[in-house]
């Protein structure tokens, strides 16, 4: 089905080839995990529906797709090049190196090069079942370590002391490894939606947000909550139950038909209402796979249609500068009549 889906995308936009670069992609449609670093990797699609890749014979593998290899000694661009028919329309992706593209546009001149990234990326947006299941399998291990980065909460704790655990915490409960690098902000720190852990020392009364994911079977997890260590003053408390509620909403929200954008407002409008507005900076969502960011988000301007099988995220937050931050973040998968959250970690106010 998958490889059917890419076919009818070329045959829409009349083109004779597609290369494949990104090794995330590849595995999308082959099920082939090979990163070749600087080397040249390229799966070629034609408008027969046939299939071959052009691999460095370092990274040899034994399956049923046509492989052409090189060594380090040959020219891979000149093997591309003589594979491609005269005047050929081709889509490459967003990935593709640029050393690889403008050589062969410089060899190739008579090539008509399409940008079809947002093909592709249509394709792999909408989940099958299968990698929905996988999902919900790397969202049920990351609730199990988030138990366990919140017991690492104590006194004199450092930021980077936690953030350091994370992939044996990982290890410890089956995940093959971090989806992004761990987010563990402090306090003030939590002001900031992408703050860099480092050596700041826990303190009474702060919030501390907990921003992580695991990989399984190649699938990415992804989820936010955030504690309070010892106390909790008014104002963290105020913003707690509003980024909680603006969670909800915006979860609630979710199903076929509906433009991203209202999923978007159901949690910032709300976030608004109570008088926050200026302090949710960022989207509201991403939709997540085999990479932990993939195509659409869910923001205020995005006028993509919500389809069952897709899988994103649901992140409010507020972040007062200097004083403190709160996101909570749930992945969701949008089904026939609604949603279905891949994480169940309590979103209840835990003070620890």
């Amino acid at each position: 089905m998958k490889n059917e889906n890419l076919l009818k995308k070329m045959k829409e936009n009349n083109l004779d080839y597609v290369i494949i670069s990104s090794k995330y992609t590849l595995y999308y449609f082959t099920g082939l995990w090979i990163e070749p670093g600087e080397r040249f990797m390229a799966l070629i699609a034609d408008r027969d529906g046939n299939f071959h890749m052009i691999l460095n014979r370092l990274f040899a593998v034994n399956t049923k797709i046509n492989f052409v290899y090189y060594s380090d000694t040959d020219k891979p661009i000149d093997i591309l090049s003589g594979q491609i028919m005269k005047n050929a329309r081709i889509g490459v992706e967003k990935t593709w190196q640029a050393k690889f593209l403008l050589e062969l546009i410089e060899k190739r001149n008579d090539l008509k090069i399409i940008n079809f990234s947002d093909k592709i990326d249509t394709i792999r947006m909408i989940k099958d079942t299968e990698e929905i299941r996988k999902m919900a399998e790397a969202s049920e291990l990351n609730d199990i370590a988030m138990d366990k980065m919140i017991e690492l909460i104590k006194n004199d704790v450092r930021e980077k002391d936690i953030v350091k655990k994370i992939p044996d915490i990982y290890e410890s409960v089956g995940a093959e490894g971090i989806s992004f690098d761990p987010l563990i902000a402090f306090g003030k720190n939590a002001a900031e939606p992408h703050h860099e852990s480092d050596n700041t020392v826990i303190k009474t009364g702060d919030s501390v947000i907990i921003d992580v994911g695991c990989v399984k079977n190649r699938y990415c997890s992804d989820m936010t909550r955030t504690v309070f260590f010892n106390d909790i003053d008014d104002l963290g408390m105020k913003i707690y139950k509003t980024v909680y509620e603006a969670n909800l909403r915006a979860i609630e929200k979710v199903k076929p038909g509906l433009r991203l954008s209202e999923i978007d407002y159901a949690a910032r409008g709300y976030i608004e209402d109570k008088g926050f507005g200026e302090y949710f900076t960022h989207r509201t969502g991403h939709n997540i796979g085999i990479e932990v960011h993939e195509y659409p988000d869910v923001s205020a301007v995005s006028e993509i249609i919500a389809e069952p099988g897709m899988v994103f995220s649901i992140e409010p937050g507020i972040y007062v500068p200097g004083k403190t931050g709160v996101r909570i973040e749930d992945l969701v998968v949008v089904t026939e009549k609604g949603c279905k959250v891949l994480n169940s970690y309590t979103k209840d106010l835990i003070i620890v």
